[in-house]
């Protein structure tokens, strides 16, 4: 009988642990979403982040659904993924994405958009800038 409950309970524990896991996610609907394209972004922000850049781009994304820092570092990691980015900032009080680009190449708002969304967040203005 003791060798059944110990299978029992290593058959379902990590179903207790995806349960557990997701219970924490979903605690963020009752947080407040702050909707990025409602908030301006400072422009002294703006020029600290390009200091140190040379050429290519930046895109100013604003984001609705970042609600922690889990979200926030999700987003970063994504995009410091990309080759073709140089730096990333995340301001969550603000809910905007500030991202290099070291292309003159157009930026592909799409790709933006899909990478924002597979972090459970959504884009809803991107602003480019050349530096």
């Amino acid at each position: 009988m003791k060798k059944l409950t110990a299978l029992i309970l290593l058959i379902t524990t990590p179903y207790v642990v995806l349960a557990d896991q997701s219970a924490d996610h979903a605690m963020h609907q009752a947080d407040v979403f702050v909707d990025g394209s409602a908030v301006d972004i400072d422009p002294d922000q703006i020029k600290q982040f390009t200091a140190d850049l040379q050429g290519g781009q930046v895109a100013v994304v604003s984001v609705m659904g970042m609600v922690c820092d889990f979200c926030a570092r999700g987003i970063e990691k994504t995009f410091k993924r990309d080759k073709s980015v140089t730096k990333v900032d995340v301001d969550l009080s603000k809910g905007k994405v500030l991202i290099a680009f070291d292309t003159e190449e157009p930026i592909d708002r799409a790709e933006i958009d899909r990478k924002i969304l597979a972090n459970g967040q959504n884009v809803t203005a991107v602003q480019m800038l050349n530096i």
